[in-house]
């Protein structure tokens, strides 16, 4: 069985690079533009694994993964958030909000869909272990 990766990003040229990428490595996406849009598909499909752009117009990337977390209905959807900041303090920010681990961008193409394969199997595995963060360095 695929695993379902929904894709939330605004930059179209981000996104269509995700989508091919996952698409060609055998994972089923779903995209959205915006948060809003994508709480609506992470209900209706219970993606495997949200990858979350953070800065998204409206509600950004972190107000998002701190909403999904919040609600009893989504907190147990595994967010990882893409972002170009990378600087120090950065990766906390994310964690303090809810992610479950986070990419930076730019991303490199070659190793994209395995480390998107490490994090679902981190969270397999963190089905068993509530403790377990997910780091993918």
């Amino acid at each position: 069985m695929k695993n379902k990766i929904l894709v939330i990003e605004d930059n179209p040229l981000n996104l269509e690079l995700v989508t091919d990428l996952l698409e060609t490595n055998n994972f089923m996406v779903w995209c959205a533009r915006t948060a809003e849009e994508g709480f609506h598909i992470a209900r209706d499909v219970s993606p495997d694994l949200i990858l979350m752009d953070l800065s998204l117009p409206g509600m950004d990337g972190l107000a998002a993964a701190r909403a999904l977390k919040a609600n009893p209905a989504t907190r147990h959807f595994i967010v990882i958030a893409v972002t170009a900041h990378a600087m120090k303090g950065d990766e906390q920010a994310v964690l303090n909000a809810g992610c479950d681990g986070y990419l930076a961008k730019p991303i490199d193409t070659r190793t994209f869909a395995a480390t998107i394969a490490r994090f679902i199997a981190l969270a397999d595995s963190r089905a068993t272990d509530k403790e377990t963060t997910m780091k993918i360095l």
